[in-house]
């Protein structure tokens, strides 16, 4: 650079830190960097020299081997106990090795994207957020709905990868869109999908007459292939990424309920598509137009309710008012909940629980007849379900060391207590006396617990006056 300027060699070698010798062999040779050949050989003596060809038959076998494994496996041999610090040279040459005469890798093609052709939706776990909801843990996930060619996105938060989960999530987007795409491709999801009897798996009926009425094809990736509906995948990753930050800013992550929480990711899908409307706008076009009517976002189940009070719905069970034993009754299934009517009326909203063989036994429906069978409380299937908080579950262990085999009945007395008065009523005072060391049961506890007296309002209404009816009688020529 010196040189260039114009400037002396004898001045241009001083500025650079040489002697005007060296700046001159420099000039007319070959670079410092040039000079220099490759080392070929090595400084000191290789430790799998003699266990190479041992270390490549198993590479040969089983590629997916790493290197931690086979040292684990090496370095007990009695002929030449192995080193920590030379794992670090296995694994270096096991990379070579790989990468000279390894297995042929899975090669990836990038895919043009055509506006407006198709979406892409998945569940996707936000436990690793770490969420709660008044302070309680609010395990969940998110159903996401991205457009690749635009990269617009939208979601809804579920509790389960559910048939209604998906059909709300994937209605709520197109709605919102305004528009629908030519094609909706999923992973192998059970609520879209189902295996065959000669392989493979194929789209459920249900699920094509969703599609069917928006016009739309529907599509899923191979089996195992979670790259084929990778703008999705990454997607989850990048949204996720968005909450954490936004989590950060906000300062903690506790939530009053799941309106305020199901806003705040609103913001956050909002802040992310704002820059994406230009190619969002070209993609519109290219679409269908919605139909005229949204279809419901429910299935509806009609099942008879048993003799024990209860309703079989989706694997699970579900308590019910005892009233309605040996009627059919109807029940919509939601994503979240359950809706139970009767006659065309609404008689009970329950959460839907997740998984399989699950029990939501309400006290209440069955207190009546569990007052007059309190025998039944010992043995019963779903007792850990009629132990509405803790308190009442501790409340049941000190009945049962203070009163023995009576310990039931004075529970099932405190469970009526809770039904007919208030259970944030009977909770503090189970509390109290928990915390004393007296002895208790329920004629205690309803002593101490004091409901708000109903009182009727007295009548201030005056007697009538009949000399107004005497007064009628005589306009009209007296009493006939």
């Amino acid at each position: 650079m010196e040189l260039g300027t114009g400037t002396p060699l004898s001045t241009a070698a001083m500025r650079s830190g040489m002697s005007e010798n060296t700046a001159r062999r420099y000039r007319t040779g070959p670079l410092p960097s040039q000079r220099k050949d490759p080392r070929q050989y090595r400084t000191r003596p290789d430790p799998f020299a003699a266990l190479w060809p041992e270390i490549e038959a198993l590479l040969v076998q089983a590629p997916g081997l790493e290197a931690t494994t086979i040292f684990e496996t090496l370095r007990g041999r009695p002929e030449g106990p192995l080193t920590d610090g030379q794992l670090r040279t296995l694994q270096r040459r096991i990379r070579r090795w790989r990468a000279t005469h390894g297995p042929e890798r899975e090669v990836m093609f990038p895919q043009i994207h055509r506006p407006g052709e198709y979406a892409q939706s998945d569940f996707t776990a936000m436990g690793s957020l770490g969420i709660t909801l008044n302070g309680q843990p609010f395990d969940h996930l998110f159903y996401h709905f991205v457009l690749p060619y635009s990269n617009w996105e939208t979601g809804a938060i579920c509790v389960s990868e559910s048939f209604e989960a998906l059909i709300a999530g994937f209605q709520a987007a197109v709605w919102e869109l305004g528009r629908v795409p030519a094609l909706h491709r999923t992973d192998n999801l059970s609520a879209a999908t189902h295996d065959l009897r000669e392989g493979g798996r194929t789209f459920n009926e249900r699920y094509r007459h969703v599609l069917d009425h928006y016009g739309v094809r529907p599509d899923a990736n191979t089996p195992g292939r979670g790259h084929e509906n990778g703008d999705v995948e990454q997607a989850h990753h990048r949204f996720k990424r968005a909450v954490e930050q936004a989590l950060l800013l906000r300062g903690h992550r506790d939530f009053e309920s799941q309106a305020p929480y199901a806003q705040f990711l609103r913001a956050i899908l909002a802040g992310r598509n704002r820059g994406r409307q230009a190619t969002l706008q070209e993609e519109l076009p290219h679409m269908r137009t919605l139909p005229s009517l949204r279809l419901e976002d429910f299935r509806v189940h009609r099942v008879l309710v048993n003799r024990f009070s209860m309703i079989r719905v989706g694997h699970n069970v579900y308590s019910v008012a005892s009233r309605l034993i040996g009627e059919t009754v109807e029940v919509r299934v939601y994503p979240e909940r359950l809706e139970v009517r009767y006659a065309g009326e609404a008689v009970a909203t329950i959460d839907r629980l997740r998984g399989r063989g699950q029990a939501a036994i309400d006290y209440r429906h069955l207190i009546g007849s569990l007052v007059r069978k309190p025998g039944a409380f010992a043995r019963y299937r779903y007792q850990a379900t009629l132990f509405p908080t803790t308190t009442f579950r501790r409340a049941y262990d000190a009945l049962t060391a203070c009163h023995g085999n009576r310990a039931d009945v004075e529970y099932v007395r405190l469970l009526q207590l809770a039904a007919r008065t208030s259970e944030c009523e009977v909770e503090p005072v189970l509390g109290r006396l928990l915390d004393s060391s007296t002895r208790w049961d329920a004629m205690q506890v309803k002593a101490l617990v004091q409901p708000d007296v109903i009182t009727v309002p007295p009548c201030a209404l005056p007697p009538p006056d009949l000399s107004v009816y005497d007064a009628c009688l005589e306009a009209v020529g007296g009493a006939r």
